[in-house]
């Protein structure tokens, strides 16, 4: 079963690591695990969101960009 939040990052990325511990701590608190995936991995990820990493995606339907708002998270998986 695929992850109901994927993050989308890049490396080097100040944002992405921003990104990655907003997250974590979301996803620890909702006991929801997440993926997370280079967007320079997969040409596709890197032309629909090339652009915009991070990004979150929730159940396939993008939840936020370059900065990840813990609350707004938190809603969407409660």
């Amino acid at each position: 079963m695929a992850s109901r939040v994927v993050l989308i990052t890049r490396t080097p990325c100040h944002l992405c690591d921003e990104a990655r511990a907003v997250v974590t701590s979301v996803c620890g608190e909702a006991g929801v695990a997440f993926e997370e995936i280079d967007v320079d991995a997969d040409s596709v990820l890197r032309e629909e969101h090339g652009d915009f990493v991070p990004v979150v995606l929730v159940d396939g339907v993008r939840r936020g960009f370059w900065t990840i708002d813990a609350d707004q998270l938190r809603s969407v998986l409660a």
